[in-house]
């Protein structure tokens, strides 16, 4: 690549004669980076960006319009619609400013940037690490946790591209906690590897989302061996005292010895502007640094000046920045920039603008308004928290560095901060722009910021933005009292009596979704299956008279396994249990074991309904309720049916988790089931797989209560779960009647009830978890590949028909009336029944596998692949 750059010599030609490095790609890729090098066991090198603002001081316009310009690519590459959806997340500290700039080319993205600074009583919501900097720790912090939760793109910025490995930790933590089906990476440049892009394609291809990349400039870095060893002898013989040939090195003065500054005061337009300084040469020359502290160049006047920045005003994106934010500070910049340019020197030709570790944004803002008010060369970069090599050299990006104190209490300690390339830049002024949790005595010290700044310009003023807290959400401590479990009639159509549900009431939220495109956004990644609700499914006349005569034909088998299960987990777990079902299969279970209790027993048995959601766990709070009004020994958890024991696996794994982290134990994971044709627990009323007829319907025989929702804008750290109660489907509900119609049955199976469950007692139900070997074996032979969207026995083929997009039906040969319904619904669905000889189960459903919108026709009926 050429070195020469508009005839300047290229800022990275130091360290690429001394160690074989090469930048090849884009002819503009040297124009926008140098090379520096510093101490880092992991990375020698550093490139070091001529437009990010950051290492080099540079116009604010051509900052700021970089951004914006990479702002407005994504905008295209997005659409409309996407683009008005989408959320933008910044790097710190280096690309805060960038990926705000980025988010003000899109238009109406709201705004985040990652923090290395913990704020009190603000709960992070994620983390990740960046494996190759000296600060590796980020920290997400948005106030509103909506902000991520979100299923628009997500668009990360960052400076440059180097690895991925930053920007796959970020996805890999984020997807995790808030999956979405897109993805853009932005970068000024992109350096990856061929090896490092296909990282990236093979883990978007894992996640199941797109990602796309947008870069002002590509290239890539060519590291000869051996080059991290070199590197490091080459920064230890420096940092020493000598060149790599073993002479005195030049470097600019860091401002040692430097007399000390004036006492801040306040400055008018008229005050004496000082010596002017020399501006840089050609040829990418700059001035000499003036000794600091000499008899002839004494330290300059420092004093500052009230922005008057908007009350309430977001300093950063640091806790989110909205487009109703950016519409408050463009209204206030003009006033802003006018107090800053009154405040400074009239003789003033060259000024900087220096922003602070993170703050970068703000400090850009005032910067380019004020190049285009002020008669004078604004310049604009920030302190950092990264220690690089100063060499004075033309061909080296770091020229000089200001070495002080941190002044903003960083939680990791005490430390050294740096500004490079502002010693010897012939600066005026020089315009230090802090938050107000960096405006600390540290900063006012003979060693601090100002001090070091004023050793090289005549002029210094402090600007201070408000830092921004934002008020807590959520109180990080745990509240005193819960409230109180929601009942009937005004939640559920239960009585009262009959369950308490852990549950907060959603119904005024519009959650459903149609049932493909819920399927395409849960097996993408895109969404879980507990952040949106299917479209309640409204049976026909047909399906109705189907569901009564099963209702008829299996209520005497019903009560017999209600039966049989209650007096075996009142004979085991407890003689006065504790029933909490889950919701909402579990939930009619619940109720009817409650009645079979106090028919036999004269029991009135507590029971409660908690949500459970696979692949996040059960409901804590509802778990620290429980273990608030009764003792966990006495808790039996109850379910409809077992298929292939991933809610059994799922409730072990959450009671597990919570134990450790609360401290709360008792709990048994053992959970009881109507029936476990999958072989999954010990406790159940049967093991064979037939029609439970509550299953044939959605809320409509559960209470008329949703399934549960767990999303993060809507239920936080301590609340629980939420559902819908859906009364405007009151003309339709079969719940009481379903109860009553198997409680009617009880008188008559009181003597096969005792039998059942005597042999039941006495035999031998040890799991054999033949269920979850034979999913696994179907899923292989349909080549499907994924358990999850095997669903075996007749409830959940039944859930599959009602609420996905079903591929086929797995029917064992000879069935009979107990799947009835299900071939009635995948007539309605037009999804093919195929017959088999060998099945454990009396039915599999097989959901549509790699969906997409093509899998159903134009009508809604599936399309058979």
């Amino acid at each position: 690549m050429n070195n020469a750059v508009n005839n300047r010599v290229w800022s990275g030609n130091w360290v690429a004669e001394r160690l074989g490095v090469e930048l090849t790609g884009d002819d503009k890729l040297t124009g926008m980076l140098g090379l520096a090098l510093r101490r880092n066991p992991k990375r020698a090198h550093l490139l070091v960006s001529n437009v990010l603002g950051k290492h080099v001081p540079q116009a604010p316009s051509v900052v700021y319009g970089h951004g914006f310009a990479l702002g407005r690519r994504v905008r295209d590459l997005l659409g409309p619609d996407d683009a008005r959806a989408a959320v933008v997340l910044g790097y710190a500290e280096t690309a805060t400013g960038l990926g705000h700039s980025v988010a003000d080319g899109l238009g109406t993205a709201p705004y985040l940037h990652s923090t290395r600074r913990p704020v009190p009583g603000v709960a992070p919501a994620g983390g990740f690490e960046e494996s190759h900097s000296h600060a590796t720790s980020h920290l997400l912090l948005p106030e509103d946790p909506a902000l991520l939760a979100g299923d628009g793109p997500l668009v990360l910025v960052d400076d440059e591209f180097s690895t991925g490995n930053t920007v796959l930790n970020t996805v890999r933590d984020l997807h995790q906690r808030y999956p979405r089906r897109r993805y853009v990476v932005v970068a000024l440049v992109d350096m990856r590897s061929a090896a490092d892009a296909r990282r990236l394609e093979d883990f978007a291809r894992e996640i199941g989302a797109r990602v796309d990349l947008v870069a002002a400039a590509s290239g890539t870095v060519l590291l000869p061996e051996g080059v991290l060893e070199r590197g490091q002898e080459l920064v230890a013989r420096y940092e020493s005292g000598s060149d790599a040939t073993g002479r005195p090195r030049v470097t600019a003065s860091p401002g040692a010895g430097a007399r000390p500054a004036a006492p801040p005061q306040r400055v008018g337009p008229d005050a004496g502007a000082g010596s002017p300084g020399t501006r840089p040469g050609a040829g990418g020359e700059r001035a000499r640094p003036r000794r600091a502290g000499s008899p002839d160049r004494p330290a300059g006047r420092i004093a500052r000046v009230d922005l008057g920045w908007p009350e309430g005003l977001p300093d950063g994106g640091r806790h989110g920045f909205t487009p109703e934010h950016r519409a408050r500070l463009e209204g206030a910049l003009p006033a802003m920039t006018a107090r800053l340019a009154e405040a400074l020197p009239a003789a003033a030709r060259r000024v900087l603008v220096l922003g602070f570790e993170e703050l970068m944004y703000a400090p850009l803002r005032l910067a380019r308004e004020l190049e285009q008010i002020a008669d004078a060369e604004v310049r604009y970069s920030t302190t950092t928290r990264s220690p690089v090599l100063a060499v004075d050299d033309p061909g080296y990006a770091i020229r000089s560095r200001l070495v002080f104190p941190a002044h903003d209490d960083p939680a990791d300690g005490p430390g050294e901060r740096y500004a490079y390339n502002v010693a010897g830049a012939g600066f005026d002024a020089v315009v230090a722009v802090v938050d107000s949790a960096a405006d600390t005595p540290a900063l006012h010290t003979p060693d601090g910021l100002l001090a070091r700044l004023a050793a090289h310009t005549p002029h210094v003023l402090l600007a201070v933005v408000p830092s921004y807290a934002p008020e807590p959400r959520y109180v990080p401590e745990r509240p005193a009292m819960l409230p109180e479990p929601l009942r009937g009639p005004a939640f559920s159509s239960y009585p009262p009596e009959e369950v308490g549900w852990l549950l907060q009431d959603l119904s005024d939220v519009t959650l459903e979704a149609p049932t493909e495109e819920r399927e395409e956004a849960i097996q993408s990644g895109g969404a879980h299956y507990a952040e949106s609700l299917p479209v309640e499914y409204q049976p026909s006349e047909q399906y109705q008279r189907l569901f009564h005569t099963a209702l008829e034909a299996s209520a005497a088998r019903l009560a017999q396994a209600v039966g049989a299960v209650t007096e075996v987990v009142l004979a085991e777990r407890s003689p006065r249990p504790v029933l909490v079902s889950l919701a909402r299969a579990g939930t009619p279970v619940g109720v009817l074991m409650r009645r079979w209790a106090q028919f036999r027993h004269g029991l009135d048995l507590p029971h409660y309904a908690v949500s459970i959601v696979r692949g996040r766990g059960i409901d804590a709070n509802a778990l620290r309720w429980l273990a608030a009004h009764h003792d966990p020994r006495d808790v039996v958890f109850v379910d409809g049916w077992t298929g292939k024991g991933a809610i059994t696996r799922e409730l072990a794994a959450a009671l597990d988790e919570f134990e450790a982290g609360d401290g709360i134990t008792g709990f048994d994971p053992e959970i009881a089931v109507l029936a476990d044709p999958g072989s999954c627990v010990r406790t159940y009323g049967t093991r064979e797989d037939f029609l439970i007829p509550s299953a044939c319907l959605n809320s409509t025989v559960s209470g008329l209560i949703s399934r549960t929702v767990l999303r993060s804008d809507l239920v936080g750290p301590h609340d629980f779960h939420g559902a819908k109660f859906y009364r405007e489907l009151a003309g339709a509900d079969v719940s009481t009647g379903f109860l009553d119609a198997v409680g009617a049955r009880f008188p008559e199976v009181v003597d096969a009830v005792d039998a059942q469950a005597k042999e039941l007692l006495s035999g031998d139900r040890t799991p054999t978890w033949e269920g979850w070997a034979a999913v696994e074996r179907i899923s292989e032979e349909y080549g499907i590949h994924d358990v999850n969207l095997v669903k075996p026995g007749v409830g959940e083929t039944t859930r599959v028909l009602l609420r996905r997009v079903p591929w086929k039906i797995l029917a064992r040969a000879g069935a009979g009336a107990d799947l009835d319904h299900v071939r009635l619904l995948a007539e309605q669905r037009g999804v093919p029944v195929e017959e088999v000889g060998e099945l454990p189960y009396t039915c599999v459903g097989l959901i549509h596998p790699r969906f997409t919108r093509g899998a159903t026709g134009a009508d809604g009926r599936a399309v058979t692949v």
